[in-house]
C-alpha cells in the first residue's frame, strides 16, 4: 500500500528516554504530543528498573497530557488497577504477565481506564483474538520490552497486520499501538501495517526540538512509500 497509511496518527513519547531529574520540564516539551508513555518496569518481567506507583501518581498531577502507562511488571493482575485509579488514561498489562486478561481488562475499564494489552515480538496475537472486544488498545511491541534505544524490528509486521485484519473483520473500536524503534525511517512501515498510536522515546526526546520531532513523525507516517 503507498501513500496515506491512515487517517490520524497519535504519538506517545515515552518518558524513557527523558531526564528524570528535570520530569516536570521535560513534560512540557512534548505538549504537542497526544499522550505521555509512562514505562513501569519492576526489574522482574523485564531487566529494568523505572519508577512506580507513587511517581506516576505525581506525573498525573503535572502533565499536560493524559498518561498512557505501560506496565512491563510481574502480577499485572493486582498491580493494574491501582493504575486507573491514579488517574491513568490508559493501562496496558503484557499478555504474558496476566493471569486472568479479560477480567483485568474488565476492572480497568470500571476504574475509568482505557484497558490495553501488550505482546512482546515472539508472543502470537491469534490466542488473544477472541478478547479483543474487551480492549480498547492492542500494544505490538516492535523491541523486546525493557530498554530504550533498540532498534526496531520487522518480523512484528506481519502480526500487525494480522491483528488489523481481526480487528476490521470484527468491526471492533480497537486501535493498534506499536513501541520501540519508531523513529521518521519506521513509522509509515507500522503505520501501514495497521497501527495508529506511536511511542517514540529517544525520536523525540533526543532531539533539540522535541514539539518538532514530534510533527516531523506525524508527517513521515503519511508520505508516499
Amino acid at each position: 500500500m503507498k501513500g496515506t497509511a491512515v487517517t490520524h496518527l497519535r504519538i506517545n513519547p515515552s518518558i524513557l528516554s527523558a531526564d528524570f531529574v528535570n520530569l516536570e520540564a521535560e513534560l512540557q516539551r512534548i505538549s504537542s504530543a497526544d499522550a505521555v508513555h509512562v514505562d513501569v518496569m519492576d526489574n522482574h518481567f523485564v531487566p529494568n528498573l523505572t519508577l512506580g506507583l507513587p511517581v506516576v501518581r505525581r506525573i498525573q498531577q503535572v502533565s499536560p497530557l493524559p498518561l498512557d502507562v505501560h506496565l512491563m511488571i510481574e502480577d499485572a493482575d493486582r498491580w493494574a488497577p491501582q493504575y486507573a485509579e491514579a488517574g491513568a488514561a490508559s493501562v496496558t498489562f503484557h499478555a504474558e504477565a496476566a493471569t486472568a486478561p479479560v477480567k483485568l481488562a474488565r476492572e480497568l475499564r470500571d476504574a475509568g481506564a482505557k484497558a490495553a494489552m501488550a505482546l512482546r515480538p515472539a508472543t502470537p496475537v491469534e490466542p488473544y483474538l477472541d478478547m479483543l472486544g474487551e480492549l480498547d488498545m492492542l500494544l505490538v511491541m516492535t523491541v523486546e520490552p525493557g530498554f530504550g534505544g533498540q532498534s526496531f524490528l520487522d518480523l512484528t509486521l506481519p502480526k500487525i497486520r494480522r491483528a488489523a485484519s481481526a480487528i476490521e473483520g470484527a468491526g471492533l473500536d480497537l486501535v493498534i499501538q506499536v513501541d520501540g524503534g519508531i523513529t521518521e525511517e519506521t513509522i509509515l512501515r507500522a503505520a501501514e501495517a495497521g497501527a495508529t498510536v506511536f511511542v517514540a522515546g529517544s525520536s523525540v526526546y533526543g532531539a533539540d526540538d522535541a514539539a518538532s520531532a514530534i510533527t516531523a513523525l506525524r508527517t513521515a507516517g503519511f508520505r508516499d512509500a
